[in-house]
């Protein structure tokens, strides 16, 4: 490795990337013992691969450690900088290689998704002839932004932002190493600080690395002190960002997440968007808050607008998808519906009068109409005698009980008269309407 790459105006987050799968932190599911990515590179058997994950999750170093394990010739280059002719002269140079050694080139293209098609193209028949072995980067989904030749190619690998014990692993290995990180400068870091640079990161080991090394600079400056003491003032001075009161298993996380609550149910966008924010800022788990309001679209808003849970859960996905800051938006974007979305707590009411109708009045028969009937024994009991398939009346329905007998008048559902609701309690007011008169003047009544 050169010296240069150890050099101290090196960026801390550069000298610290990885240099082998032991350093590998975080990814367990692709280098860890057994994985199959992690046998692979023990192997050397490299083949071409779409690493599609957040910024700092570890792309390019692994795509490094797969050149290395490769022992081919190795080039890299981004798509932001590069274009077809770099590329031609990194397929000219593959063809001189190949024919003196055999052996295909890795080529590794960060952010491979701002290529456009025709380039995309132009990695194809070298692919495709095993001239070059490509590895790509890309933050974003790779089905909408590489094109589905070189998909059918190149396995995609994804990778997930790292934790917040990945993120701690990190910082405390730069702090104590000698050689490449911060180890000779004697560094000591305040619990609270520790924990405020990792809420900052989001998952993201490259902006933890980077707002370490300024917070120390920063500590620097004030003094050749022997040592350097971080505490959580001098980070908010050294980046320049107030620390936010904020305890993910304490009084603020629960005070925050209710206000966030009631602020929907309040149907108040501003408020609910200032929560939201206030919890990301401060390094709350934004799936915590995804699956929270999830919730709140059925306890609170439910066929009110049945587009509310929809909405939710693409916010969910979006996040798992795509990660911060792009996916913010996202949950932004579903907290502003929500909040402006009817509200109607009827599926909730619903959810506690059948749990206790059940607890009350234990497990109730079948009703023999309704029940299945596949044996001849079964019909000869009497199982589905008697059932009336709806689809072979008008309207595809027909007067008949569902309910255990002893229920058949319980009501458990009720409608309100607010959103989506008032047309789902016009049509049962419908039913039952028509249910009456069949009861009065018979099924011909419904006909």
């Amino acid at each position: 490795m050169s010296k240069d790459l150890d050099s101290q105006a090196t960026p801390l987050a550069e000298r610290m990337r990885p240099r082998s799968l032991d350093e590998m932190v975080g990814q367990g599911h692709l280098v860890g013992p057994g994985a199959f990515l992690s046998r692979a590179l023990k192997s050397g058997r490299i083949f071409s691969v779409i690493f599609w994950g957040p910024p700092g999750s570890g792309k390019t170093t692994l795509a490094r450690l797969m050149g290395e394990a490769a022992r081919c010739p190795f080039r890299a280059f981004s798509a932001v900088t590069s274009g077809l002719k770099d590329l031609r002269q990194v397929v000219l140079e593959a063809e001189a290689e190949r024919a003196l050694s055999s052996r295909p080139t890795v080529l590794f293209v960060d952010e491979i998704h701002r290529f456009n098609k025709a380039q995309q193209d132009a990695f194809l028949p070298h692919v495709e002839s095993g001239l070059i072995i490509l590895i790509g980067a890309t933050t974003q989904n790779p089905s909408f932004e590489v094109i589905p030749p070189l998909l059918s190619r190149a396995r995609v690998i994804v990778l997930h932002p790292l934790d917040r014990n990945d993120l701690g692993t990190l910082l405390q290995r730069a702090v104590s190493d000698k050689a490449r990180g911060l180890g000779n400068l004697n560094v000591e870091i305040a619990p609270e600080a520790m924990d405020y640079l990792i809420e900052l990161a989001q998952g993201d080991a490259r902006v933890a690395l980077n707002n370490l090394e300024s917070a120390v600079s920063f500590a620097m400056e004030a003094g050749p002190d022997a040592s350097v003491s971080l505490d959580l003032e001098g980070i908010e001075k050294a980046l320049d960002r107030k620390a936010l009161p904020y305890d993910r298993d304490g009084e603020y996380h629960y005070d925050t997440i209710s206000a966030f609550h009631k602020s929907l149910r309040g149907s108040d966008p501003q408020a609910s968007v200032y929560w939201l924010y206030r919890m990301l800022m401060a390094g709350e788990d934004p799936l915590f808050i995804c699956r929270r309001m999830i919730r709140f679209a059925s306890e609170d808003v439910g066929l009110a607008d049945p587009n509310a849970l929809p909405m939710t859960l693409a916010a969910f996905e979006a996040w798992q998808k795509v990660g911060p800051p792009e996916a913010e938006l996202a949950l932004a974007e579903a907290t502003v519906y929500l909040a402006s979305a009817p509200k109607s707590n009827a599926l909730y009411l619903t959810e506690k009068a059948v749990k206790e109708e059940i607890r009350q009045s234990g497990s109730q028969p079948v009703p023999l109409h309704i029940r299945n009937a596949p044996t001849r024994l079964m019909k000869e009991l009497g199982y589905s005698r008697g059932y009336r398939y709806p689809h072979n009346y008008p309207g595809a329905w027909v007067n008949q009980d569902y309910l255990p007998e002893n229920l058949s008048n319980r009501v458990f559902y009720r409608p309100t008269q607010r959103g989506f609701e008032q047309e789902i309690r016009r049509r049962m007011e419908g039913l039952q309407r028509a249910g009456a008169r069949e009861k009065k003047n018979g099924p011909e009544a419904n006909s």
